[in-house]
């Protein structure tokens, strides 16, 4: 089926999910609905907090659906009734087949990785974390297992030395909006050459994974080597953050997120996981062959501050 300005339901929750819908509006590409997930606590007072793509939604006067339930007949029915050509997921939950089966011209996905690399939830974070030097975007028809689909385009980045996962997602964010308005294009003319992601599997590189981030996988371990620690706390930051234990000199426990280091390598006498301060400007931990600088980190309970800041209000702690 072609058809060259396809009515579209957008499905999409955070923030990484605008910049698509708007390049579709910006593009007068018709957005019949927008799907996203329902309003949550959230803050001290744990007040009702709209999602992003909602708050898009409603400034731009698009109807929006926040279903509980996506296998419940009543949203089925509600999404027929917009009478849709397209489905454009971004950064949604994993949709059953009754829905990402029912448009005519197909559902299709934006996934921040180079697929089939990095399927999952997070593969901003995991590809910094594992010390990658490339990344991308990649759109994909939606298939039963969940980012195995075959391929549409992707587009290619570098990962820069000194990138967090933050700074990176803003890039892709960008770079991912533009794919997705190719996608749209190329899917409305007919002109789409999808590839299956098993021709694109080298049986001799495992694929890696992107699981969901938990807070297990925050805590940093000061007997790794210094390169690893420094691309987790890249990779972790600003969200969920990286975090660590310190001891203040009377031996109570001190909880910092790290937000922003850089990597010293060097031999040094200190135990992984000791500091060492001049209580000015300056702040390392050892690790397993160097140290880690702070530059910016968050006590709990506080806000994110420079290092020399965290040292003039807290230093004498250290010292």
């Amino acid at each position: 089926m072609m058809k060259a300005r396809p009515r579209i339901i957008f499905f999409g929750t955070p923030e990484f999910a605008v910049g698509s819908l708007e390049i579709i509006t910006e593009n007068a590409f018709p957005v019949a609905a927008v799907v996203t997930a329902p309003d949550k606590p959230a803050g001290r007072g744990l007040k009702l907090k709209m999602s992003p793509v909602k708050e898009f939604a409603i400034t731009h006067e698009i109807p929006f659906l926040q279903p509980v339930n996506l296998k419940d007949p009543s949203f089925h029915s509600k999404l027929r009734s917009f009478d849709p050509d397209l489905f454009v997921v971004v950064a949604f939950r994993m949709l059953p087949g009754e829905v990402w089966g029912s448009p005519p011209m197909g559902t299709f996905n934006l996934h921040a990785s180079l697929l089939p690399q990095y399927r999952g939830a997070a593969p901003i974070n995991w590809a910094i974390i594992n010390g990658e030097r490339e990344t991308g975007v990649t759109t994909f028809f939606l298939e039963d297992a969940i980012d195995t689909g075959k391929i549409v385009f992707t587009d290619k980045t570098a990962i820069l030395p000194d990138e967090t996962a933050g700074e990176l997602h803003d890039r892709l964010k960008a770079m991912g909006a533009a794919l997705v308005l190719k996608t749209i294009q190329a899917v409305g003319s007919g002109q789409v050459l999808s590839i299956s992601q098993e021709t694109l599997i080298n049986p001799t590189i495992p694929l890696k994974k992107a699981p969901k981030i938990h807070k297990e996988d925050c805590l940093i371990n000061w007997n790794k080597g210094t390169i690893a620690i420094y691309n987790m706390i890249r990779g972790l930051s600003p969200y969920p953050g990286a975090y660590a234990e310190l001891r203040d000199k009377n031996g109570s426990p001190v909880v910092i997120k790290i937000f922003r280091s850089h990597p010293e390598l060097s031999e040094t006498q200190l135990n992984p996981g000791e500091l060492f301060t001049n209580g000015k400007s300056l702040l390392k931990i050892a690790s397993a062959d160097g140290f880690i600088c702070i530059e910016e980190l968050q006590m709990t309970g506080h806000k994110s501050m420079a290092i020399a800041d965290f040292l003039n209000g807290f230093g004498r702690n250290f010292v």
